[in-house]
């Protein structure tokens, strides 16, 4: 019977006593970094100052007036017209202008909320959708999207 003896290798691993190069990174708060935009809403609504909006600070080539540009914001009618009867239509409002620390929008698209949405749609009926992309005269593009409903009709099973 022959004992067995292993030898482990002398000089290796010397990299588990070295520290990392860098360090440890300092954590920074990214709000730091942010600026605040207020939201003004198109001349039709009777509430032009509907919302802010965060983005992150220019900073090189990297300029955020550019960054809003184009952004979509999604607002209750009933908070543009101070109307409450309204809460149920969402309306999109597209970021056009950015002028100072305002952001200047365009109407963008009207959506109704999920739950007028289902409280529409009823036993017994049939749901009818259609949507038609249109060309006007002054060069908009514009698709209105149209839903009806059917009832059940008196004598049917």
């Amino acid at each position: 019977f022959r004992p067995t003896t292993t030898t482990m290798a002398v000089g290796k691993n010397k990299r588990l006593t070295k520290s990392k190069k860098g360090g440890k990174k300092k954590a920074v708060d990214p709000f730091l970094k942010k600026e605040w935009y207020d939201i003004k809403a198109p001349s039709v609504f009777s509430v032009r100052k509907c919302g802010k909006t965060l983005i992150t600070r220019t900073q090189g080539t990297k300029i955020a007036s550019e960054g809003l540009k184009g952004r979509v914001f999604e607002v209750s009618l009933a908070d543009l017209n101070n109307d409450e009867d309204q809460q149920y239509r969402k309306i999109k409002l597209c970021c056009e202008d950015v002028q100072g620390y305002n952001v200047l929008t365009n109407f963008h698209g009207m959506d109704l909320t999920r739950d007028k949405l289902c409280s529409l749609i009823k036993k017994w009926g049939t749901l009818i959708e259609a949507n038609e992309t249109v060309r006007t005269t002054d060069g908009y593009t514009i698709r209105p999207f149209c839903i009806a409903f059917t009832t059940k009709m008196p004598n049917q099973m």
